[in-house]
């Protein structure tokens, strides 16, 4: 460790003192002291105590302008006046009915209102339970067992869909991951439409294919142009479903999500994020032949061998409604994602200049609201046409450089600005002010990272 990274740590140490604390009393109660594995960063995490706007503050008083979003459910940003007001009043009224309640129907309304293909709604309690909702219907629709999905697409952490979502993305089988589970899942590499036919041409066992619409993780590994029209005519040759899983691209890409944006139509979608506007909450929605597969058709018990069983006991929980009704209402006019976008580029302009005026080999990228800082790219100018053309080396644009990463994210909340590691996006609510330190945040860092030695000039 060089002196200058030792500094750097020393001064990250003294910072942060009260979230150190935390931290080591965190540790003797959740594995690794953290709640969520993107939380895990050396030598410990930050731990905020509020938010407002494009900017939240930690328990050492310190002020971030926060790109993280809330891992992309925060289109609107902390605090929305209109969504806080809802759920202070709902939950005044109650946070669990175990009933049916009017903010669903209103909530689901507002869904089919700005999908354009959700004919049916069903609400779950996280993303990861949309996903897993999709599988396990495309299966009971068309017989099959198998998914085909593409390498380093993230589609939520349980088992059938979390192979081939992390480096080293196609082996080996993540942990307690059964094998013949992992049998069920052809791994296709991204944007590599003449394999999808392969695949599908081959194996008349696949029930569907699942697809993050604008490429792995937001973007991080971009989806080529056409390549989307391509999978929906393939996936039609061969009669097998489509899922576009729009757990953070749906309400942000556009109030319609990715599939508005591109005007393709998917036969199942997955939501969460923007959906509950910043609390628990999911759904899956889609054609109303595959849904209705959820539905009691006869004698309640006998039905339960034929339908597909769906419980949970946060399905559209009222709070979560009332938060969700408050945001899609707001972003209907699509100017906060407008707003937000234009942000985001904003941001990706002005941080290739300072990585142009620093002379350092990195790129910065991405699309819609999302901004992705890639080092070591073999050339500015080179590296963003071909990430853009969709044929850059997929493995190197995501969890390629952990030590740079490490530092990179350690820099930058010492500059005031906190993120998912190499990735940020931006909100509605972020200001000029606030776009601006984070780029003279940026042009600090790459100053600390090349004094320590972890990148060159």
């Amino acid at each position: 460790m060089s002196e200058k990274v030792e500094a750097d740590r020393i001064e990250y140490l003294e910072a942060l003192s009260s979230s150190s604390k935390l931290y080591e009393k965190a540790c003797d109660i959740f594995p690794n002291g953290v709640t969520h594995d993107l939380r895990k960063y050396e030598p410990f995490p930050i731990y905020a105590s509020h938010a407002e706007g494009g900017r939240k503050w930690d328990v050492d008083g310190r002020e971030y302008v926060d790109l993280w979003m809330g891992h992309g459910s925060l289109l609107l940003g902390h605090c929305f006046p209109d969504m806080v007001d809802a759920v202070g009043a709902q939950v005044a009224k109650g946070t669990h009915y175990g009933a049916c309640h009017e903010l669903e129907v209103e909530w689901g309304m507002w869904v089919k209102r700005l999908i354009p293909t959700a004919e049916r709604v069903r609400f779950t309690g996280s993303g990861t339970e949309a996903t897993l909702m999709a599988l396990r219907l495309a299966r009971t629709y068309t017989g099959k067992r198998k998914v085909l999905k593409f390498i380093g697409h993230f589609h939520g952490w349980h088992d059938n869909l979390m192979i081939g979502g992390l480096p080293p993305f196609d082996e080996p089988v993540p942990a307690g991951i059964l094998k013949e589970v992992a049998e069920t899942v052809a791994l296709c590499p991204p944007n590599d439409i003449e394999r999808v036919e392969d695949i599908l041409g081959s194996d008349p066992d696949i029930s569907c294919v699942i697809v993050e619409p604008t490429g792995a993780s937001f973007g991080t590994i971009p989806t080529r142009p056409g390549f989307l029209n391509e999978l929906r005519e393939i996936t039609r040759k061969h009669d097998v479903l489509l899922v576009f899983d729009e757990v953070i691209t749906g309400f942000r890409c556009s109030p319609g999500g990715a599939q508005a944006h591109f005007n393709i139509s998917p036969d199942l979608t997955s939501l969460a994020k923007v959906l509950a506007g910043g609390l628990p909450g999911g759904a899956l929605v889609g054609r109303k032949d595959i849904l209705e597969l959820l539905e009691f058709r006869g004698d309640r018990e006998w039905d339960f061998c034929r339908k597909m069983p769906h419980q949970g006991t946060f399905n559209a929980n009222p709070v979560s409604a009332a938060a969700g009704i408050a945001t899609l209402k707001a972003i209907e006019s699509g100017e906060p994602n407008r707003q937000a976008d234009k942000n985001a580029e904003f941001l990706r302009k002005h941080l290739n200049d300072v990585i142009r005026t620093q002379n350092v080999d990195w790129a910065i990228y991405g699309d819609f609201s999302g901004v992705k800082f890639l080092p070591n790219c073999g050339g500015q100018e080179a590296a963003l046409a071909s990430i853009n053309a969709g044929i850059y080396d997929y493995k190197k644009l995501k969890g390629f450089h952990p030590e740079i990463g490490r530092g990179f994210r350690t820099a930058m909340q010492l500059e005031g600005v906190d993120m998912n590691g190499m990735a940020a996006m931006t909100s509605s609510a972020h200001t000029a002010e606030d776009l601006e330190h984070v780029v003279q945040a940026f042009n600090a860092t790459l100053t600390r990272l090349k004094s320590s030695g972890l990148i060159k000039a």
